[in-house]
């Protein structure tokens, strides 16, 4: 059960502070409270917001799609020097790994590899060869769920790029929500932004973008399990096509306090 806090979290034009321990201070009422606020706000504020309240403990993720590349272009415009990773499944594109370093030479910066320490080999060796194809799910957990939650363990904010129009397991993404996987406050600044807005932010500041999505693929992740889309289909219907699978599992619904409870 939650238990709601007696003492008031305090609101003071446009910053919400949240006083002492985030699992107390965090109610289902507050974060109601943020969304409406956030609702019409720009990236920038609420990257602030986040900053203003988490430090550097507020980390920033990205799978280096147009939602993320912008994101990192906020945070240098404002000069918020928080820490921007991103999942080495050591299965990326080599066109993935070729713009991240393009991002970094871009905006001066470092982004951190987070990944398992199994390698590939012995992945092979102790679920059998290509995993991914005998049990998508389990190789998501290995060389991205786990590697996060280890890495998010002592963190306070995520950031994501994550938007509500990607796919419909996304439809109830909010701007702010409690990660209960990760334990983490999950700040997603382009929940509300549709493909079209993203992509033309991308083309008016001439920023970089992986090659690959001028080929079909909206939304790209690993080598063996993204494919091209057709017309209609949803972003990420190209991730683990022909399988009842379109999440990695980092990313859960929406739940907020469903499945939370105070330590």
């Amino acid at each position: 059960m939650i238990k709601v806090i007696e003492e008031k979290t305090l609101f003071t034009g446009k910053n919400f502070y949240i006083n002492g321990s985030i699992n107390r201070n965090l109610t289902p009422e507050f974060l109601q409270e943020l969304n409406a606020h956030f609702k019409n706000s720009e990236p920038d504020e609420i990257l602030d917001w986040g900053f203003h309240n988490f430090g550097k403990t507020m980390v920033v993720g990205t799978g280096f799609g147009p939602s993320g590349i912008l994101l990192i272009h906020r945070l240098a415009t404002l000069k918020i020097p928080a820490t921007i990773f991103y999942l080495d499944t050591n299965l990326l594109f080599e066109e993935t790994y070729k713009l991240k370093d393009e991002i970094e030479e871009l905006f001066g910066i470092e982004i951190l590899p987070v990944s398992t320490f199994l390698s590939l080999e012995q992945q092979a060796q102790n679920f059998g060869d290509e995993l991914w194809k005998t049990n998508p799910d389990k190789c998501c957990e290995i060389r991205k769920v786990l590697p996060l939650k280890q890495y998010l363990s002592d963190k306070k904010a995520w950031v994501t790029g994550i938007r509500r129009n990607q796919a419909t397991t996304r439809q109830e993404t909010d701007i702010v929500e409690w990660d209960p996987l990760n334990l983490v406050v999950k700040i997603n600044p382009l929940a509300l932004w549709s493909n079209d807005r993203v992509w033309d932010y991308i083309e008016t500041h001439n920023l970089p973008y992986n090659p690959l999505h001028d080929f079909g693929y909206p939304t790209i992740g690993c080598v063996p399990c993204t494919q091209p889309v057709a017309a209609g289909e949803d972003e990420r219907s190209g991730r683990w096509k022909n399988l009842k699978k379109i999440e990695c599992g980092i990313h859960m619904p929406a739940q907020n306090f469903k499945n939370r409870t105070d330590n």
